[in-house]
């Protein structure tokens, strides 16, 4: 993992136009950072999936039709702490339904505390927890013949270009079986008062968030990041519906990494390019999806019609 995390770094920052790759956002102190940004005032997205699968959790499970006898696999790709998720499970636990939750990330903390969460506040629901990157993930899911509902919640698919989603999705339908599902959550494109405020709150948390990634470089690749030095700063564009962060230097200055034995150096007002947040409509999700398998089923919206969850299945 640490090669990987110095090759990418090494690969971000050497580009012409520098970036961060945002999945190294996530360790320990990311993880928790994470959670408080959910929580904040302004971080409408969790509160509108939740208020999804809150209620409507019975409109979710018809529109997977899923049934209490057939076994299936419940994947979800990115799980986090599972807070929305937890909601459904609730009620297929409750009403008996046969299937396995195989929840997979990258950060190994964040699965175990789900898994001793769920072991207390769900006893009755098989896990299977998995560490990786779930685009390598994928591959293993190729694996089983049992029937699957994929979820790929958060508006995480946001965080890929257009091109690189739309590859996402291939590779998604290709590793299904006809009739497989994928929830896919989504934030719907809406004007930039409501949005930019979600990526740079009030109380500097999502600043935080940004600036762990530089403190991880300095800790573990023996790097000289003056955090002091950097600001952060997103944008948001209400005709492309694409928000981005970017960590900028504020002045000239050269950066050493000793892992890589090697010095960076930055413009005053240079930008390094850490996450995009891209923002979905019925059109968008139809052009990422066009040269796939998947086609959408059903649609559900959160009460202010901010978020939505579609429905995919495997033709």
């Amino acid at each position: 993992m640490k090669d990987t995390f110095k090759d990418d770094i090494n690969s971000g920052l050497s580009a012409d136009k520098k970036s961060l790759p945002s999945k190294y956002f996530y360790d320990k102190i990311g993880d928790a950072l994470f959670v408080k940004i959910m929580n904040l005032p302004e971080y409408y997205l969790t509160r509108a999936e939740f208020d999804i699968f809150k209620n409507q959790t019975h409109d979710i499970i018809d529109a997977l039709k899923i049934k209490p006898d057939t076994y299936f696999e419940l994947i979800e790709l990115g799980a986090g702490d599972g807070t929305k998720t937890k909601e459904l499970l609730k009620v297929l636990s409750n009403k008996n339904y046969a299937f396995q939750y195989v929840p997979i990330d990258i950060s190994l903390n964040s699965l175990e505390q789900l898994d001793s969460r769920l072991s207390v506040e769900l006893p009755t629901v098989k896990v299977a927890k998995k560490q990786g990157d779930y685009f390598r993930v994928l591959e293993s899911l190729k694996k089983s013949q049992h029937p699957k509902v994929v979820l790929f919640l958060g508006s995480n698919i946001g965080n890929l270009t257009d091109v690189e989603a739309e590859r996402f999705i291939i590779n998604l339908s290709e590793a299904l079986n006809t009739n497989d599902k994928v929830l896919l959550g989504v934030d719907l494109i809406k004007p930039a008062h409501i949005v930019l405020p979600a990526y740079n709150d009030s109380v500097g948390v999502t600043k935080a968030f940004n600036f762990n990634l530089l403190h991880r470089i300095n800790s573990e690749l023996d790097a000289n990041f003056n955090i002091d030095q950097f600001s952060h700063t997103p944008e948001y564009s209400e005709t492309t519906g694409i928000a981005k962060s970017y960590i900028v230097s504020d002045k000239d200055q050269n950066v050493t990494i000793g892992a890589l034995n090697k010095t960076f150096q930055f413009k005053a007002g240079e930008k390094i390019h850490t996450e995009t947040s891209r923002k979905y409509n019925d059109a968008v999700l139809a052009s990422i999806l066009k040269n796939s398998a998947l086609s959408i089923t059903a649609k559900l919206l959160d009460s202010k019609k901010y978020f939505a969850d579609y429905i995919l299945e495997k033709s």
